[in-house]
């Protein structure tokens, strides 16, 4: 059995790989087991689970319109590499995560060679361009969603999904202790850590990290700042942002979720890693910033009134947002230290991320999320067959 895999962002390849796992874990079940390949796009977690990675996500992912226009003609050499190895390698299906610029029109390709498509984590569509729920009806067998409200938005317009609950929500907490982290990377146990997360493309964390660092120095040299550096980007380049800055010392980690759990609190980039914080429970602020351009052309076009993807879960003001001009390091530290102390807002935060986590879990059994993922690919390519 061959599979066809494309994710272009770090928390897509986490998926990406979780979802390899639990394919690998039910098919060896079955007497005799099949053989079971995977190709495509992603990075070192896909990788490391068995994928034949055609295209390094770190080389298309990219966010924004003005972002994505420069990247054109290298993001189109690597979408015809992948094309022309599905022709040639003709997979069984394929399963595509998020990343809908380059895989709508991937789903668009495969469709046309006879290809069953599952889009597994969605595009945020309900958000803006809603057009593209064409492309999904035409080209996609079947939506399978991480959020509770999508798999309703999909079936009002005529589109099979499924909600299969949120990965990230089956997750248990980093098992490495507050001290041995520390120890690992040189960090004051005894004193209040806060993480700074600026994304995990290159363009977000060049418009966004600076502001963080600012926002730092703000807050002063009395905490210890932690700031993972996602898989998708390299860390000599992260690093160099800090030769301009005259801030408190700055320590890079390789694990969110573990400085997510030590730290006292965050300010995290708006994306996956604001569902991270919320599960492990973290205060945190959102932060986001794209391209002057980008945001003209884009804000009109966005269908909600909230921007953090805790909020839309609970459908209330969880966590604060500061978002384009709102973003500036005054604000970011104001909100940091209403969160750092115990009291009303720390705590109400927290009770709010209980509220998150009960809503990514479906009440139906059947495993956790993968475990889902992986039931409804092999049911597609059974029905296929």
């Amino acid at each position: 059995m061959r599979i066809l895999i494309s994710a272009g962002e770090a928390s897509g390849e986490l998926y990406g790989a979780k979802l390899m796992e639990a394919l690998r874990f039910q098919l060896s079940r079955q007497t005799p087991a099949p053989d079971l390949e995977f190709f495509g796009v992603g990075g070192d977690q896909m990788r490391a689970a068995g994928c034949d990675l055609l295209v390094d996500a770190r080389e298309i992912a990219e966010v924004g319109i003005v972002e994505v226009i420069r990247h054109i003609p290298l993001i189109y050499r690597r979408f015809r590499e992948v094309v022309r190895e599905a022709e040639r390698r003709r997979p069984d299906a394929a399963v595509l995560i998020d990343f809908p610029d380059f895989n709508l029109r991937l789903a668009r390709k495969l469709h046309k060679l006879g290809v069953p498509v599952i889009y597994y984590v969605s595009p945020q569509l309900w958000a803006w361009k809603q057009g593209r729920i064409e492309q999904v009806r035409k080209y996609v067998r079947k939506m399978l969603v991480i959020f509770p409200f999508e798999e309703r938005f999909y079936r009002e317009r005529g589109i099979e999904a499924q909600f299969v609950g949120h990965p990230l929500a089956d997750l248990p907490p980093p098992q490495v202790a507050r001290e041995q982290f520390a120890a690992e990377h040189k960090l004051d146990p005894a004193r209040e850590w806060i993480a700074l997360l600026p994304g995990s493309r290159r363009g977000e964390v060049s418009r966004i990290f600076p502001t963080l660092l600012e926002a730092a120095q703000l807050l002063g040299p009395e905490y210890v700042y932690i700031v993972p550096v996602a898989s998708t980007l390299d860390a000599g380049w992260v690093a160099s942002f800090l030769r301009d800055s005259a801030g408190p010392q700055i320590t890079f980690t390789g694990d969110a979720r573990a400085s997510l759990l030590h730290a006292r609190a965050a300010a995290v980039a708006s994306g996956t890693s604001t569902l991270e914080a919320a599960l492990i429970g973290t205060p945190f602020t959102m932060v986001y910033r794209v391209a002057p351009l980008t945001w003209s052309l884009g804000r009109r076009l966005v269908k909600v009134d909230r921007f953090a993807m805790v909020n839309l879960i609970a459908e209330r003001d969880v966590v604060p947002e500061l978002v384009q001009g709102e973003f500036t390091p005054q604000r970011v530290c104001a909100e940091l230290r209403r969160l750092i102390p115990e009291g009303e807002a720390r705590e109400t935060m927290i009770a709010g991320f209980g509220e998150v986590r009960r809503r990514l879990q479906p009440s139906s059994p059947g495993g956790n999320a993968s475990e889902r993922a992986a039931q409804a690919v092999l049911a597609l390519l059974g029905s296929s067959g």
